[in-house]
Protein backbone atom coordinates (compact mmCIF):
# COMPACT_ATOMS: atom_id res chain seq x y z
CA UNK A 1 0.00 0.00 0.00
CA UNK A 2 1.55 3.25 -1.01
CA UNK A 3 1.29 6.02 1.47
CA UNK A 4 -1.37 8.22 -0.50
CA UNK A 5 -3.20 4.85 -0.66
CA UNK A 6 -2.61 4.46 2.91
CA UNK A 7 -4.08 8.16 3.81
CA UNK A 8 -7.24 7.50 1.31
CA UNK A 9 -7.52 3.94 3.29
CA UNK A 10 -7.62 5.88 6.84
CA UNK A 11 -9.66 8.42 5.00
CA UNK A 12 -12.30 6.16 4.85
CA UNK A 13 -12.56 4.49 7.79
CA UNK A 14 -12.34 7.59 9.33
CA UNK A 15 -15.66 8.88 7.27
CA UNK A 16 -16.90 5.86 8.56
CA UNK A 17 -15.93 6.20 12.03
CA UNK A 18 -17.19 9.85 12.23
CA UNK A 19 -20.66 8.60 11.16
CA UNK A 20 -20.49 6.41 14.38
CA UNK A 21 -19.11 8.55 16.55
CA UNK A 22 -21.81 11.16 15.35
CA UNK A 23 -24.40 8.60 15.86
CA UNK A 24 -22.71 8.17 19.15
CA UNK A 25 -22.74 11.18 20.28
CA UNK A 26 -26.85 11.27 19.20
CA UNK A 27 -27.79 8.67 21.54
CA UNK A 28 -25.90 10.07 24.27
CA UNK A 29 -27.46 13.43 23.96
CA UNK A 30 -30.92 11.21 23.46
CA UNK A 31 -29.99 9.87 26.76
CA UNK A 32 -28.55 12.99 28.49
CA UNK A 33 -31.95 14.53 27.66
CA UNK A 34 -33.89 11.53 28.60
CA UNK A 35 -31.86 10.59 32.24
CA UNK A 36 -29.61 13.62 33.07
CA UNK A 37 -26.78 12.59 35.41
CA UNK A 38 -29.33 10.60 37.64
CA UNK A 39 -29.25 7.10 39.15
CA UNK A 40 -30.64 5.16 36.32
CA UNK A 41 -28.10 7.09 33.83
CA UNK A 42 -24.83 6.11 36.01
CA UNK A 43 -26.01 2.46 36.38
CA UNK A 44 -26.90 1.97 32.87
CA UNK A 45 -23.43 3.82 32.06
CA UNK A 46 -21.41 1.09 34.28
CA UNK A 47 -23.48 -1.90 33.15
CA UNK A 48 -23.02 -1.28 29.49
CA UNK A 49 -18.83 -0.72 30.46
CA UNK A 50 -18.65 -3.78 31.75
CA UNK A 51 -18.71 -6.23 28.14
CA UNK A 52 -17.33 -3.12 26.78
CA UNK A 53 -13.87 -2.69 28.96
CA UNK A 54 -13.58 -7.06 28.80
CA UNK A 55 -14.15 -6.79 25.16
CA UNK A 56 -11.08 -4.10 25.03
CA UNK A 57 -9.60 -7.09 27.12
CA UNK A 58 -9.93 -10.46 24.75
CA UNK A 59 -10.25 -8.64 21.63
CA UNK A 60 -9.58 -5.17 20.26
CA UNK A 61 -7.05 -4.35 22.28
CA UNK A 62 -5.46 -7.71 23.15
CA UNK A 63 -6.11 -10.54 21.04
CA UNK A 64 -6.58 -8.54 17.62
CA UNK A 65 -3.02 -6.92 18.06
CA UNK A 66 -1.31 -10.56 17.59
CA UNK A 67 -3.68 -11.78 15.24
CA UNK A 68 -3.84 -9.47 12.84
CA UNK A 69 0.18 -9.52 11.89
CA UNK A 70 -0.05 -13.28 12.02
CA UNK A 71 -3.36 -13.60 9.71
CA UNK A 72 -1.82 -10.37 7.39
CA UNK A 73 1.41 -12.72 7.17
CA UNK A 74 -0.47 -15.81 6.10
CA UNK A 75 -2.29 -14.18 3.58
CA UNK A 76 1.22 -12.31 2.27
CA UNK A 77 2.84 -15.40 2.05
CA UNK A 78 0.14 -17.39 0.69
CA UNK A 79 -0.03 -19.99 3.34
CA UNK A 80 -3.76 -21.15 4.94
CA UNK A 81 -4.94 -17.91 6.36
CA UNK A 82 -8.23 -19.18 6.22
CA UNK A 83 -7.88 -22.28 8.78
CA UNK A 84 -5.84 -19.60 10.93
CA UNK A 85 -8.67 -17.43 11.38
CA UNK A 86 -11.29 -20.47 11.91
CA UNK A 87 -9.25 -21.77 14.37
CA UNK A 88 -8.57 -18.43 16.20
CA UNK A 89 -12.26 -17.86 15.51
CA UNK A 90 -13.52 -21.47 17.54
CA UNK A 91 -10.50 -20.63 20.30
CA UNK A 92 -12.02 -17.29 21.02
CA UNK A 93 -15.74 -18.50 21.08
CA UNK A 94 -15.16 -21.37 23.42
CA UNK A 95 -13.40 -19.04 26.11
CA UNK A 96 -15.70 -16.19 25.74
CA UNK A 97 -18.96 -18.33 26.14
CA UNK A 98 -17.51 -19.55 29.60
CA UNK A 99 -17.01 -16.24 30.49
CA UNK A 100 -19.68 -14.71 29.77
CA UNK A 101 -21.42 -17.22 32.12
CA UNK A 102 -19.32 -16.35 35.02
CA UNK A 103 -19.24 -12.98 34.34
CA UNK A 104 -23.63 -12.74 34.59
CA UNK A 105 -23.42 -14.98 37.54
CA UNK A 106 -20.35 -12.80 39.31
CA UNK A 107 -22.46 -9.34 38.45
CA UNK A 108 -22.68 -8.23 41.79
CA UNK A 109 -18.78 -8.66 42.36
CA UNK A 110 -18.04 -6.98 39.22
CA UNK A 111 -20.24 -4.29 39.91
CA UNK A 112 -18.34 -3.81 43.16
CA UNK A 113 -14.95 -3.86 41.68
CA UNK A 114 -16.42 -1.30 39.15
CA UNK A 115 -18.06 1.31 41.31
CA UNK A 116 -18.10 0.40 44.61
CA UNK A 117 -19.63 3.96 45.42
CA UNK A 118 -22.69 2.74 44.43
CA UNK A 119 -22.72 0.45 47.13
CA UNK A 120 -25.73 1.30 49.92
CA UNK A 121 -28.22 3.32 47.45
CA UNK A 122 -30.20 2.24 44.00
CA UNK A 123 -27.61 2.71 41.95
CA UNK A 124 -26.02 -0.59 43.05
CA UNK A 125 -28.98 -2.99 42.25
CA UNK A 126 -29.95 -1.14 38.99
CA UNK A 127 -26.07 -1.40 37.68
CA UNK A 128 -26.47 -5.24 38.66
CA UNK A 129 -29.93 -6.24 36.82
CA UNK A 130 -28.97 -3.78 33.65
CA UNK A 131 -25.13 -5.81 33.97
CA UNK A 132 -26.84 -8.98 33.83
CA UNK A 133 -28.94 -8.05 30.92
CA UNK A 134 -26.39 -6.95 29.03
CA UNK A 135 -23.19 -8.92 29.28
CA UNK A 136 -23.52 -11.53 26.76
CA UNK A 137 -22.56 -8.57 24.57
CA UNK A 138 -18.94 -9.39 25.52
CA UNK A 139 -19.38 -12.98 23.28
CA UNK A 140 -20.92 -11.25 19.98
CA UNK A 141 -18.37 -8.20 20.43
CA UNK A 142 -15.28 -9.72 20.19
CA UNK A 143 -15.94 -11.98 17.64
CA UNK A 144 -17.07 -9.34 15.48
CA UNK A 145 -13.57 -7.70 16.41
CA UNK A 146 -11.72 -10.67 14.92
CA UNK A 147 -14.04 -10.68 11.79
CA UNK A 148 -13.23 -7.38 11.55
CA UNK A 149 -9.42 -7.69 12.08
CA UNK A 150 -10.03 -10.43 9.15
CA UNK A 151 -12.07 -7.69 6.63
CA UNK A 152 -8.89 -5.06 7.45
CA UNK A 153 -6.56 -7.62 6.38
CA UNK A 154 -8.56 -8.13 2.70
CA UNK A 155 -8.63 -4.62 2.50
CA UNK A 156 -12.64 -4.27 3.51
CA UNK A 157 -12.13 -1.64 5.79
CA UNK A 158 -15.90 -0.14 4.90
CA UNK A 159 -17.85 -3.73 6.25
CA UNK A 160 -16.18 -3.47 9.24
CA UNK A 161 -16.35 0.22 10.04
CA UNK A 162 -19.80 0.03 9.68
CA UNK A 163 -20.54 -2.22 12.51
CA UNK A 164 -20.60 0.43 15.24
CA UNK A 165 -22.92 3.03 13.02
CA UNK A 166 -25.19 0.05 13.40
CA UNK A 167 -25.30 -0.27 17.22
CA UNK A 168 -25.55 3.69 17.44
CA UNK A 169 -28.64 3.40 15.22
CA UNK A 170 -30.38 0.44 16.95
CA UNK A 171 -29.68 2.32 20.56
CA UNK A 172 -31.46 5.84 18.62
CA UNK A 173 -34.39 3.61 17.29
CA UNK A 174 -34.54 1.91 20.73
CA UNK A 175 -35.14 4.94 22.92
CA UNK A 176 -37.48 6.26 20.59
CA UNK A 177 -39.14 3.42 20.64
CA UNK A 178 -39.49 2.87 24.50
CA UNK A 179 -40.19 7.17 24.63
CA UNK A 180 -43.22 6.78 22.30
CA UNK A 181 -44.75 3.34 24.17
CA UNK A 182 -44.22 4.25 27.82
CA UNK A 183 -41.02 1.44 28.19
CA UNK A 184 -38.69 1.64 30.90
CA UNK A 185 -36.24 3.87 29.48
CA UNK A 186 -33.42 1.87 31.91
CA UNK A 187 -34.70 -1.61 30.81
CA UNK A 188 -34.94 -0.90 27.09
CA UNK A 189 -31.26 0.34 27.09
CA UNK A 190 -30.28 -2.78 28.68
CA UNK A 191 -31.87 -5.00 26.40
CA UNK A 192 -30.60 -3.51 23.14
CA UNK A 193 -27.18 -4.33 24.08
CA UNK A 194 -27.29 -8.12 23.74
CA UNK A 195 -29.43 -7.60 20.57
CA UNK A 196 -27.25 -5.11 19.13
CA UNK A 197 -24.19 -7.52 19.80
CA UNK A 198 -26.68 -10.40 17.34
CA UNK A 199 -27.25 -8.12 14.96
CA UNK A 200 -23.28 -6.84 14.36
CA UNK A 201 -22.41 -10.61 14.65
CA UNK A 202 -24.72 -11.40 11.69
CA UNK A 203 -23.88 -8.28 9.26
CA UNK A 204 -19.38 -9.03 10.21
CA UNK A 205 -20.25 -12.76 9.47
CA UNK A 206 -22.02 -12.29 6.14
CA UNK A 207 -19.53 -9.50 5.01
CA UNK A 208 -16.54 -12.11 5.65
CA UNK A 209 -18.50 -14.60 3.81
CA UNK A 210 -18.44 -12.58 0.63
CA UNK A 211 -14.97 -11.36 1.33
CA UNK A 212 -14.34 -14.97 0.30
CA UNK A 213 -13.99 -16.10 3.84
CA UNK A 214 -15.79 -19.41 5.02
CA UNK A 215 -15.80 -22.19 7.65
CA UNK A 216 -18.61 -23.50 9.71
CA UNK A 217 -17.95 -22.88 13.56
CA UNK A 218 -16.86 -25.88 15.84
CA UNK A 219 -14.59 -27.33 18.44
CA UNK A 220 -11.29 -25.28 19.58
CA UNK A 221 -8.36 -26.64 17.61
CA UNK A 222 -4.70 -26.26 19.63
CA UNK A 223 -2.93 -26.22 16.71
CA UNK A 224 0.91 -24.78 16.50
CA UNK A 225 -0.01 -21.74 15.17
CA UNK A 226 -2.91 -21.10 17.66
CA UNK A 227 -0.31 -21.91 20.45
CA UNK A 228 2.07 -19.31 19.18
CA UNK A 229 -0.55 -16.60 19.13
CA UNK A 230 -1.51 -17.53 22.45
CA UNK A 231 2.17 -16.57 23.14
CA UNK A 232 1.94 -13.66 21.38
CA UNK A 233 -0.90 -12.55 22.66
CA UNK A 234 -0.69 -13.47 26.53
CA UNK A 235 1.25 -10.05 26.73
CA UNK A 236 -1.42 -8.04 25.19
CA UNK A 237 -3.63 -9.25 27.31
CA UNK A 238 -2.14 -8.48 30.32
CA UNK A 239 -1.10 -4.80 28.88
CA UNK A 240 -5.24 -4.55 27.63
CA UNK A 241 -5.30 -5.48 31.24
CA UNK A 242 -3.43 -2.78 32.78
CA UNK A 243 -5.42 -0.18 30.88
CA UNK A 244 -8.55 -1.34 31.93
CA UNK A 245 -7.04 -1.14 35.37
CA UNK A 246 -6.89 2.27 34.83
CA UNK A 247 -10.19 2.69 33.55
CA UNK A 248 -11.55 1.17 37.08
CA UNK A 249 -9.56 3.25 38.49
CA UNK A 250 -11.74 6.66 37.41
CA UNK A 251 -14.85 4.84 37.65
CA UNK A 252 -13.85 4.01 41.39
CA UNK A 253 -12.83 7.76 41.61
CA UNK A 254 -16.30 8.60 40.10
CA UNK A 255 -18.10 6.52 41.55
CA UNK A 256 -18.23 8.73 45.42
CA UNK A 257 -19.51 11.54 43.71
CA UNK A 258 -23.43 11.42 42.43
CA UNK A 259 -23.67 12.25 39.16
CA UNK A 260 -19.65 12.01 38.26
CA UNK A 261 -19.68 8.90 36.06
CA UNK A 262 -21.95 10.43 34.08
CA UNK A 263 -20.23 13.30 33.33
CA UNK A 264 -17.21 11.81 32.60
CA UNK A 265 -19.05 9.46 30.32
CA UNK A 266 -20.74 12.46 28.57
CA UNK A 267 -17.26 14.37 28.68
CA UNK A 268 -16.11 11.15 27.11
CA UNK A 269 -18.17 10.84 24.18
CA UNK A 270 -17.29 14.33 22.81
CA UNK A 271 -13.61 13.98 22.85
CA UNK A 272 -14.01 10.12 21.46
CA UNK A 273 -15.39 12.21 18.56
CA UNK A 274 -12.38 13.32 17.05
CA UNK A 275 -10.61 10.07 18.86
CA UNK A 276 -12.54 7.12 17.10
CA UNK A 277 -12.01 9.44 13.55
CA UNK A 278 -8.32 9.49 13.64
CA UNK A 279 -6.86 7.03 16.08
CA UNK A 280 -8.84 4.24 14.99
CA UNK A 281 -8.61 4.90 11.59
CA UNK A 282 -5.09 5.19 11.66
CA UNK A 283 -4.57 2.16 13.73
CA UNK A 284 -7.30 0.02 11.44
CA UNK A 285 -5.10 0.82 8.54
CA UNK A 286 -1.42 1.08 9.78
CA UNK A 287 -0.88 -2.53 11.50
CA UNK A 288 -2.07 -5.09 8.57
CA UNK A 289 0.33 -2.38 6.33
CA UNK A 290 3.11 -2.65 8.85
CA UNK A 291 2.75 -5.96 9.30
CA UNK A 292 2.97 -7.02 5.28
CA UNK A 293 5.97 -4.31 4.77
CA UNK A 294 7.43 -5.92 7.08
CA UNK A 295 7.51 -9.56 5.63
CA UNK A 296 8.40 -8.27 2.09
CA UNK A 297 11.91 -6.43 3.90
CA UNK A 298 10.77 -3.10 2.36
CA UNK A 299 11.84 -0.35 5.32
CA UNK A 300 11.61 2.23 3.01
CA UNK A 301 7.85 1.98 2.41
CA UNK A 302 7.34 1.13 6.10
CA UNK A 303 8.82 4.52 7.27
CA UNK A 304 6.96 6.44 4.63
CA UNK A 305 3.60 4.58 5.72
CA UNK A 306 4.92 5.39 9.68
CA UNK A 307 5.33 9.21 8.46
CA UNK A 308 2.34 9.71 6.67
CA UNK A 309 -0.09 8.35 8.92
CA UNK A 310 1.94 10.00 11.80
CA UNK A 311 1.43 13.63 9.98
CA UNK A 312 -1.82 13.15 8.65
CA UNK A 313 -3.44 12.11 12.71
CA UNK A 314 -1.64 14.96 14.26
CA UNK A 315 -2.93 17.67 11.47
CA UNK A 316 -6.30 16.44 12.88
CA UNK A 317 -5.74 15.81 16.40
CA UNK A 318 -3.98 18.60 17.57
CA UNK A 319 -6.22 21.58 16.80
CA UNK A 320 -9.34 19.44 17.84
CA UNK A 321 -7.54 19.19 21.11
CA UNK A 322 -7.47 22.58 21.22
CA UNK A 323 -10.26 23.03 20.70
CA UNK A 324 -11.84 20.70 23.26
CA UNK A 325 -10.00 22.75 25.52
CA UNK A 326 -11.25 26.01 24.76
CA UNK A 327 -14.50 26.02 24.39
CA UNK A 328 -15.61 23.36 26.03
CA UNK A 329 -18.04 24.86 28.02
CA UNK A 330 -20.21 26.35 25.39
CA UNK A 331 -19.91 22.82 23.72
CA UNK A 332 -21.28 20.65 26.87
CA UNK A 333 -23.41 23.65 27.18
CA UNK A 334 -25.27 23.64 23.69
CA UNK A 335 -25.17 19.95 23.20
CA UNK A 336 -26.22 18.38 26.19
CA UNK A 337 -28.22 21.01 28.27
CA UNK A 338 -31.89 20.70 28.28
CA UNK A 339 -34.06 18.20 30.31
CA UNK A 340 -33.20 16.56 33.11
CA UNK A 341 -29.01 17.87 32.38
CA UNK A 342 -29.19 20.89 34.11
CA UNK A 343 -26.42 23.82 34.00
CA UNK A 344 -24.18 21.74 37.29
CA UNK A 345 -23.85 18.82 35.30
CA UNK A 346 -22.66 20.83 31.73
CA UNK A 347 -20.04 23.13 34.41
CA UNK A 348 -18.87 19.36 35.88
CA UNK A 349 -18.71 17.85 32.10
CA UNK A 350 -16.49 20.49 30.32
CA UNK A 351 -14.12 20.44 32.62
CA UNK A 352 -13.91 16.66 32.34
CA UNK A 353 -13.81 17.42 28.32
CA UNK A 354 -10.91 20.37 28.75
CA UNK A 355 -8.90 17.70 30.91
CA UNK A 356 -9.25 14.76 28.43
CA UNK A 357 -8.78 17.23 25.20
CA UNK A 358 -5.16 18.12 26.70
CA UNK A 359 -4.77 14.11 26.05
CA UNK A 360 -6.18 13.87 22.56
CA UNK A 361 -3.02 13.48 20.81
CA UNK A 362 -1.63 11.09 22.97
CA UNK A 363 -4.16 8.93 23.05
CA UNK A 364 -4.04 9.11 18.90
CA UNK A 365 -0.13 9.02 19.34
CA UNK A 366 -0.76 5.47 21.00
CA UNK A 367 -2.30 4.40 18.17
CA UNK A 368 0.66 5.45 15.49
CA UNK A 369 3.45 4.14 17.54
CA UNK A 370 1.64 0.25 18.90
CA UNK A 371 1.83 -0.80 15.32
CA UNK A 372 5.29 -0.89 15.25
CA UNK A 373 5.27 -2.69 18.25
CA UNK A 374 2.81 -5.27 17.03
CA UNK A 375 3.59 -5.72 14.14
CA UNK A 376 6.88 -7.33 14.90
CA UNK A 377 4.79 -9.48 17.05
CA UNK A 378 6.70 -7.18 20.38
CA UNK A 379 3.64 -7.22 22.96
CA UNK A 380 6.10 -7.28 25.84
CA UNK A 381 7.22 -4.17 25.47
CA UNK A 382 3.67 -2.35 25.18
CA UNK A 383 2.86 -4.43 27.93
CA UNK A 384 5.78 -3.13 30.60
CA UNK A 385 5.13 0.49 29.31
CA UNK A 386 1.31 -0.10 30.05
CA UNK A 387 2.08 -1.26 33.90
CA UNK A 388 4.22 1.90 34.78
CA UNK A 389 1.29 4.34 33.11
CA UNK A 390 -0.86 2.11 35.81
CA UNK A 391 0.93 3.24 38.41
CA UNK A 392 1.05 7.09 37.36
CA UNK A 393 -2.53 6.38 36.88
CA UNK A 394 -3.73 4.88 40.17
CA UNK A 395 -1.67 7.49 42.21
CA UNK A 396 -2.66 10.61 40.48
CA UNK A 397 -6.51 9.26 40.63
CA UNK A 398 -6.38 8.33 44.11
CA UNK A 399 -4.10 10.93 45.49
CA UNK A 400 -5.79 14.16 43.49
CA UNK A 401 -9.39 12.91 44.53
CA UNK A 402 -9.42 14.48 48.17
CA UNK A 403 -7.90 17.98 46.95
CA UNK A 404 -9.81 18.30 42.94
CA UNK A 405 -12.84 15.76 43.40
CA UNK A 406 -13.64 13.78 40.71
CA UNK A 407 -11.59 15.55 37.75
CA UNK A 408 -8.60 13.58 39.47
CA UNK A 409 -9.97 10.82 37.32
CA UNK A 410 -9.90 12.69 34.15
CA UNK A 411 -6.73 13.87 34.48
CA UNK A 412 -4.80 10.80 35.38
CA UNK A 413 -6.28 9.42 32.19
CA UNK A 414 -4.53 11.97 30.45
CA UNK A 415 -1.26 12.26 32.42
CA UNK A 416 -0.75 8.78 32.41
CA UNK A 417 -1.63 8.45 28.33
CA UNK A 418 1.36 11.01 28.01
CA UNK A 419 3.88 8.83 30.02
CA UNK A 420 2.59 6.05 27.41
CA UNK A 421 3.56 7.93 24.74
CA UNK A 422 7.22 8.96 26.19
CA UNK A 423 7.98 5.31 26.62
CA UNK A 424 6.66 3.83 22.99
CA UNK A 425 8.31 6.92 21.89
CA UNK A 426 11.68 6.26 23.66
CA UNK A 427 11.22 2.43 22.50
CA UNK A 428 11.18 2.68 18.97
CA UNK A 429 15.11 4.11 19.27
CA UNK A 430 15.66 0.45 19.15
CA UNK A 431 13.93 -0.03 15.95
CA UNK A 432 15.31 0.43 12.15
CA UNK A 433 14.56 3.35 9.86
CA UNK A 434 10.68 2.27 9.54
CA UNK A 435 10.40 3.82 13.06
CA UNK A 436 12.45 7.14 12.45
CA UNK A 437 10.37 10.27 11.75
CA UNK A 438 11.70 11.92 8.40
CA UNK A 439 12.60 15.63 7.72
CA UNK A 440 9.45 16.00 6.11
CA UNK A 441 7.53 15.31 9.34
CA UNK A 442 10.05 17.12 11.68
CA UNK A 443 9.96 20.25 9.42
CA UNK A 444 5.66 20.38 9.29
CA UNK A 445 5.31 19.12 13.14
CA UNK A 446 6.00 22.93 14.20
CA UNK A 447 3.58 24.30 11.62
CA UNK A 448 0.37 22.15 12.54
CA UNK A 449 1.43 23.73 16.43
CA UNK A 450 1.44 26.95 15.55
CA UNK A 451 -1.81 26.79 13.26
CA UNK A 452 -3.28 25.17 16.19
CA UNK A 453 -2.50 27.96 18.47
CA UNK A 454 -4.09 30.69 15.77
CA UNK A 455 -7.14 29.04 15.33
CA UNK A 456 -7.08 28.73 19.09
CA UNK A 457 -6.87 32.51 19.59
CA UNK A 458 -9.76 32.61 16.98
CA UNK A 459 -12.19 30.37 18.84
CA UNK A 460 -11.50 32.23 21.90
CA UNK A 461 -12.01 35.80 21.05
CA UNK A 462 -15.32 34.15 18.91
CA UNK A 463 -16.32 32.46 22.41
CA UNK A 464 -16.24 35.79 24.01
CA UNK A 465 -18.31 37.76 20.82
CA UNK A 466 -20.79 34.97 20.30
CA UNK A 467 -21.17 34.73 24.19
CA UNK A 468 -24.71 36.35 24.14
CA UNK A 469 -26.01 34.02 21.33
CA UNK A 470 -24.49 30.97 22.82
CA UNK A 471 -26.52 31.51 25.62
CA UNK A 472 -29.61 32.15 23.81
CA UNK A 473 -32.29 29.16 23.39
CA UNK A 474 -33.21 30.13 20.02
CA UNK A 475 -29.83 30.83 18.85
CA UNK A 476 -27.40 28.88 20.52
CA UNK A 477 -26.55 25.76 17.45
CA UNK A 478 -26.26 28.57 14.76
CA UNK A 479 -23.76 30.46 17.70
CA UNK A 480 -22.15 26.71 17.83
CA UNK A 481 -21.93 26.27 14.42
CA UNK A 482 -20.65 29.68 13.44
CA UNK A 483 -17.83 29.31 16.12
CA UNK A 484 -16.44 26.06 14.80
CA UNK A 485 -16.57 27.03 11.64
CA UNK A 486 -14.83 30.05 12.56
CA UNK A 487 -11.97 27.72 13.66
CA UNK A 488 -12.06 25.13 11.27
CA UNK A 489 -11.84 28.34 8.19
CA UNK A 490 -9.04 29.96 10.61
CA UNK A 491 -6.90 26.87 11.13
CA UNK A 492 -7.06 25.90 7.16
CA UNK A 493 -5.69 29.32 6.48
CA UNK A 494 -2.91 29.04 9.24
CA UNK A 495 -2.09 25.80 7.66
CA UNK A 496 -1.94 26.41 3.86
CA UNK A 497 0.38 29.88 4.63
CA UNK A 498 2.57 28.20 6.97
CA UNK A 499 2.86 24.73 4.80
CA UNK A 500 1.34 22.52 7.63
CA UNK A 501 0.01 21.11 4.95
CA UNK A 502 -0.36 21.55 0.95
CA UNK A 503 -3.33 21.30 -1.50
CA UNK A 504 -1.78 19.13 -3.49
CA UNK A 505 -1.35 16.46 -0.28
CA UNK A 506 -4.88 16.82 0.37
CA UNK A 507 -6.11 15.97 -3.92
CA UNK A 508 -4.39 13.46 -3.78
CA UNK A 509 -5.36 11.68 -0.69
CA UNK A 510 -9.29 12.66 -1.47
CA UNK A 511 -9.06 11.97 -4.90
CA UNK A 512 -10.88 7.90 -6.52
CA UNK A 513 -8.39 5.94 -6.66
CA UNK A 514 -8.78 4.96 -10.58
Amino acid sequence: MQPIRLIRSIVTVGGWTLLSRGAGFARDVMMAAYLGAGPVAEAFLVAFSLPNMFRRFFAEGAFNMAFVPMFSKKLEGGEDAQGFARDAFNGLASILIVFSILGTIAMPWLVWLMASGFVGDARFDLAVLFGRISFSYILFISLVALLSGVLNAFGRFTEASFVPVLMNLMFIAAMLLADHLGWDMGLTLAWTVPLTGIAQLAFTWVSAHRAGFRFAPGLPRLTPDLKRLAVIAAPAVLAGGVVQINLLVGRQVASFTEGAVAWLSYADRLYQLPLGVVAIAVGTVLLPDLSRRLRAGDAEGGRASFNRGTEFALFLTIPAAVALVVIAFPLCAVLYERGAFGADDTAATALALAIYGAGLPAFVLHKVFQPLYYAREDTRSPFRFAVWSMVVNAAIAVGLLPVIGFSAAALATTISGWTMVLQLWLGTRKMGEEARFDARFRARLPRILLASAIMGAVLWGGMILLGPMLGSRGWRFAALAMLIGAGMASYALAALALGAIRLSDLKSALRRQR
